[in-house]
């Protein structure tokens, strides 16, 4: 089953298992903010990708390890998208992917999502709004920066 909205005329959607045919991955990006280790792997997926009408499928694999002593919890999402034409947009919500996940100590939440571009090259950055479940102290944490490209422009 796969889970759809759609924001700024974004269409953002997750399932719960992923084609992996037609797919190419790009390097994993990290960046730790406060103890949390944030990884992205961005690929490109060309099966539901379309140069004709200029739509490009992005899928991205996200994990968040917890590797402070406390338990925390996900609020909220913020995504900052780019693409070459310089277009920039941003989506704000609650949680990821419909939730908003408890992390533990030393566990790792894995999601995968995607993103489509009207052009192909672009990059998205980001931040989690976490909170501290011991002392409700909220924090932000760094998503790194992580490029979307097709393989045709990496030629």
């Amino acid at each position: 089953m796969v889970y759809k909205f759609n924001i700024f005329g974004f269409v953002f959607a997750f399932k719960i298992v992923s084609i992996v045919e037609n797919i190419t991955a790009m390097p994993t990006v990290s960046k730790i903010t406060q103890g949390i280790l944030i990884q992205a792997e961005p690929e490109f997926n060309e099966a539901y990708s379309s140069a004709e009408r200029g739509n490009y499928v992005f899928t991205y694999h996200i994990a968040i390890h917890n590797n402070t002593e406390f338990a925390c919890q996900l609020l909220r999402r913020k995504w900052i998208i780019f693409d070459s034409l310089g277009i920039q947009s941003e989506v704000k919500g609650e949680g990821v992917i419909g939730m908003q996940p408890i992390i533990k100590p030393g566990e790792i939440y894995r999601y995968d999502s995607y993103c489509p571009l009207k052009t192909d090259m672009g990059y998205m950055k980001g931040s989690y709004q976490m909170k501290r479940l011991d002392d409700n102290v909220l924090f932000d944490v760094h998503i790194p920066y992580f490029e979307l490209i097709t393989p045709s422009r990496l030629n």
